[in-house]
């Protein structure tokens, strides 16, 4: 059976608009074209790591200036990624300095290929994250409530559409102000959005900092694929700021996300192993749980999504 009866296979790039197979050498040498690649991922999923690691090798093996930044890091992180990557701590101090546990939390030998990746290359590392307080606060807030001193550097986000309200509400019930908002226009779903897109354009602007020279590099963005699905999320934002040559790929594991719109290309992986997706179901429920319990939320923890 071939794409066009809807059978992807693994190992394979896909045109998410036409079904159609793209070939991994061309993938790469559009992406070495662009100014800014976001390369999505479910965090908890070694195989989407790998795709990652796969994509920077790819990439760097047509640019040399070449800039990793990763979600997992706050901006505030970047004195200690640059140890790193000169080689001046251990693996161990590494993840101490930069505080893995409260700021991430996820088991770190998901990430450490590509930390080490960068480390052996001496490829720049940046944080793209901001304080989660500033999250929290705008979400319960506003944006306009929050002093200039505390925003971190960050601009206010373009307001999100109401094709991203849909999916951010489509997250699932039970979870957050999903579980009492009557649809996407709700305004009980306010907060979250405005949570949501405070990642969304932090990630967006130390991005757009980094390409703010006369010579800018290639940034590659590691970055959950809820920020990046149809565009919706941070490259929604730097378009906004005016990065336009933005490439977003997204791992799919499922089979479910050739869907015209979602991203430039989709990578068809092997689904995850047994242990992964009952991890995966256990933190779910524990994120419900939590939210439910509280009476005042803003939406999902940085880990959650």
């Amino acid at each position: 059976m071939n794409t066009a009866q809807g059978i992807f296979q693994v190992g394979r790039w896909y045109n998410p608009d036409s079904g159609t197979e793209i070939l991994h050498q061309d993938i790469i040498k559009r992406c070495a074209l662009s100014n800014v690649v976001l390369v999505g991922e479910q965090h908890d999923r070694s195989s989407h790591h790998r795709l990652q690691l796969h994509i920077a090798a790819g990439i760097l093996s047509h640019r040399s200036d070449v800039v990793m930044g990763f979600e997992m890091f706050p901006k505030r992180s970047n004195p200690v990624l640059e140890d790193w990557v000169s080689g001046k701590l251990d693996e161990a101090e590494f993840l101490e300095k930069v505080n893995w546990d409260k700021v991430w939390g996820f088991a770190p030998e998901l990430y450490m290929p590509l930390f080490r990746f960068c480390r052996e290359f001496r490829i720049r590392m940046i944080g793209l994250n901001c304080p989660r307080a500033l999250v929290t606060k705008v979400g319960k807030l506003g944006w306009k409530a929050v002093d200039v001193s505390e925003r971190d550097g960050l601009t206010p986000a373009k307001p999100a559409t109401f094709e991203y309200r849909k999916a951010l509400f489509g997250l699932g019930p039970g979870i957050g102000p999903m579980a009492t908002a009557s649809g996407p226009d709700d305004p009980k779903l306010d907060r979250f959005v405005n949570a949501q897109q405070v990642w969304d354009r932090s990630f967006a602007c130390r991005i757009a900092e980094e390409l703010d020279q006369q010579h800018p590099p290639l940034v590659i963005g590691i970055i959950g694929s809820g920020h990046l699905r149809y565009k919706h999320g941070t490259p929604f934002q730097l378009d906004d700021l005016g990065c336009t040559e933005t490439m977003v790929l997204l791992p799919d594991d499922k089979g479910d996300l050739v869907s015209p719109g979602i991203a430039d290309a989709i990578f068809r992986l092997d689904p995850p192993p047994e242990h992964e997706v009952k991890a995966t179901e256990k933190y779910i429920e524990k994120v419900r749980n939590r939210e439910k319990s509280k009476k005042d939320t803003t939406g999902l923890s940085e880990k959650a999504r």
